[in-house]
């Protein structure tokens, strides 16, 4: 009937995870001497899990927010995942070059199988890959 210690622990370093992603994308458009507010960041992935279309409870909703919040222009890009509760705020993407292109910074918050993450490295200056499921120079893993 009791929560161990480490169950509180893990619960929360997952409720505070959002907030250390918009930091490290902070940090990154820093790097590049570019300010969060008014840089376009590209969220990857809205869904909670790869390969899923529920968005219950997935760290993309404070991630998102986190970075309206400091002035960013959010797009994000989900094909398996519907009508998102921050869609008033944020615009969705198809996944093209183009849009690569004038991301600041991608955030890939969740790697469904059909993502091409070889054209994200390749396309955008900054990426920070919260899966550790990319490797390229231009890539920070969490």
């Amino acid at each position: 009937g009791t929560v161990s210690r480490f169950v509180k622990i893990a619960n929360d370093i997952n409720d505070n995870m959002p907030a250390y992603v918009v930091r490290r994308v902070q940090a990154g458009l820093n790097q590049q001497k570019k300010a969060v507010n008014g840089s376009r960041v590209l969220v990857i992935g809205l869904a909670y899990k790869p390969n899923s279309n529920d968005a219950r409870e997935t760290p993309a909703t404070g991630v998102i927010q986190g970075l309206l919040d400091l002035g960013a222009e959010v797009a994000a890009h989900d094909d398996w995942v519907g009508d998102f509760e921050l869609d008033h705020a944020i615009e969705r993407v198809a996944l093209s070059s183009q849009e690569l292109e004038r991301a600041d910074a991608v955030v890939v918050v969740t790697n469904h199988q059909d993502i091409d993450l070889r054209s994200i490295s390749e396309s955008t200056a900054y990426v920070l890959d919260t899966r550790n499921c990319m490797e390229a120079s231009n890539v920070e893993l969490l």
